[in-house]
């Protein structure tokens, strides 16, 4: 409402100034033309009776001293012209001659000439002053030209122009006084609408699903707001019953998916600890002189593998994230050698230009970490089970940041799987559950670190960084 009558008025405002300044051109065009028919009249009355031959080279002396005359009597300055039009007469006095216009312009003898009527005005504006300045033939009494009138003619708006100001001072108080009224009654009008849709608001802004919901309980409101509530207090029935199923539901997927990463945490040692059972049967000689450094470097990895086990049971006991971390001062170059020792694969090729970098990390996600990117490489590797298969393992420190940079020349991945390949669950392998990378990306994070994929048609690289010692 209050829009609309502030457009209303600004609409009114804008149509009442062009029709003013139309009407005031129209006016002083009349006006001219008036004052222009009438000294015709009292030209053709001069002439009418004068004892001088009715020529062109006779005007001076014909209007030499009518028309002082004829100015007086009308109000308006009087240039006479030749049919070539040079000036012939002026009723200024002799010392402003060198202000009148000796010669009219051609383009204005060329227009009157081509007018029909054969008449024409020029209106132009000259030192912030409009003028109007009327053009016409003066004709004998057997209507053959002998001169060309010209009346210069001042547009004097100020009369118009105090009428328009007054009439908007009026127009502006009315329109004030609508303003406050629609103020006034679109206030009411929208506490009296609005007066239940408050309280319903605020309840809806109360609605939680994890809490027990109010119903809204209101009397003496339009029906239409009386059906509203009605729906809404049916919507808090129907979402304690879904609050319950859901909660149920919640439950038994929580404990699906611990079970999964429990399988999942457990099988990741395993593997490590059947290759270093078979790797150990395989080379063991009872008379290799390193025989006891071997059994002890057996010894110390199947014990690392179980004390994994030992903490992803206890772990899963409390219902906490698996395994518990424990933050110690590592060696990253040394922790990924020792983690590539479990895979017996010989095209696994390990770089790093430093022997040490340190960093505070828990060994046995350190751990983790580089066996699910290896691993993961690995299966790459089968599914395309290239000539020359190949997997770089590097470790490189940046700056404040350590990198271990996993490159493999298997199958890759696809453009449409990017965004989701560190997602929980997901995989494109026909076995596994998908959780390998997105525990190490939960994992790298945990520490403040990032975790990015490269992958492209020739080879795929992951790359984990995560914060140094200083």
């Amino acid at each position: 409402m209050i829009f609309l009558v502030i457009g209303a008025s600004v609409l009114i405002v804008i149509v009442t100034v062009n029709q003013y300044k139309t009407e005031a051109e129209d006016y002083h065009r009349d006006r001219l033309l008036r004052k222009e028919s009438a000294i015709r009249a009292n030209i053709k009355y001069v002439l009418d009776n004068t004892t001088y031959p009715e020529e062109t080279n006779q005007i001076p002396l014909i209007f030499k001293d009518k028309i002082y005359e004829i100015k007086d009597i009308h109000g308006l300055e009087i240039f006479l012209y030749d049919l070539d039009g040079n000036l012939l007469k002026s009723s200024r006095p002799s010392f402003f001659r060198d202000t009148v216009s000796q010669k009219i312009p051609d383009l204005v003898l060329e227009k009157l000439q081509n007018s029909s009527n054969k008449n024409y005005i020029k209106a132009f504006e000259e030192g912030g002053q409009k003028y109007q300045s009327s053009y016409t033939y003066i004709t004998d009494s057997y209507f053959k030209p002998l001169a060309i009138l010209n009346l210069p003619y001042i547009e004097d708006d100020d009369l118009i122009n105090k009428e328009l100001i007054d009439y908007l001072y009026r127009l502006g108080i009315a329109y004030l006084l609508m303003l406050l009224v629609a103020i006034a009654m679109a206030y009411f009008l929208s506490k009296y609408i609005t007066r239940s849709l408050k309280e319903i608001s605020e309840k809806l802004a109360e609605t939680r699903f994890d809490t027990r919901n109010k119903k809204i309980h209101l009397s003496d409101t339009p029906s239409e707001i009386s059906t509203l509530i009605n729906a809404y207090n049916r919507m808090i029935d129907e979402l304690e019953k879904s609050a319950a199923q859901l909660a149920a539901s919640e439950r038994e997927t929580a404990w699906r998916e611990m079970a999964k990463q429990v399988a999942h945490e457990i099988k990741n040692p395993l593997t490590p600890m059947r290759l270093t059972v078979q790797s150990f049967e395989r080379k063991f000689d009872r008379n290799d002189p390193d025989i006891e450094q071997k059994i002890a470097e057996y010894t110390n990895t199947m014990l690392q593998q179980i004390d994994t086990l030992s903490s992803i049971s206890s772990a899963f006991s409390t219902y906490a994230k698996m395994p518990a971390q424990q933050d110690e001062t590592l060696n990253v170059v040394k922790i990924t050698k020792l983690a590539l020792e479990i895979f017996t694969e010989d095209y696994i090729y390990f770089f790093s230009e430093e022997e040490e970098v340190r960093v505070l990390f828990d060994r046995t996600q350190l751990v983790r970490v580089v066996t699910n990117l290896v691993k993961n490489s690995i299966q790459s590797i089968e599914q395309k089970n290239p000539e020359e298969p190949r997997i770089d393992v590097e470790v490189i420190a940046k700056e404040a940041f350590v990198s271990i940079r996993v490159t493999d020349n298997g199958i890759g991945v696809p453009n449409e799987n990017k965004e989701r390949i560190f997602e929980p669950q997901f995989t494109t392998k026909s076995s596994g559950m998908g959780l390998g990378l997105g525990m190490v990306k939960n994992i790298v994070e945990r520490y403040g670190g990032t975790i990015s994929l490269t992958s492209t048609s020739e080879k795929t690289t992951f790359e984990v960084s995560f914060p140094a010692m200083q």
